[in-house]
């Protein structure tokens, strides 16, 4: 379910729709708790490399980091 979440959410943010024709192919979500465990992993890796190779192929500027972008200040969850 995550690795769906991630793709909408890139969707979302850049209003570029990631094809997922090999995903898709394999018939089988998040929610198909009755597939065994490989075809959800094979499901998984599809998904992942589709993601991977469309930001990937999409060419998009690295952001890069510097010290004068960094905070003084450091947040810390109690």
């Amino acid at each position: 379910m995550l690795m769906i979440h991630i793709k909408k959410y890139y969707e979302t943010i850049t209003n570029n729709e990631i094809p997922t024709k090999r995903y898709n192919s394999l018939e089988i979500s998040p929610v198909h708790i009755h597939k065994n465990k490989k075809c959800h992993k094979d499901a998984i890796l599809a998904l992942g490399d589709e993601i991977v190779n469309h930001i990937r192929d999409s060419r998009m500027v690295p952001v890069r980091y510097t010290s004068d972008t960094a905070s003084e200040t450091v947040a810390a969850e109690h």
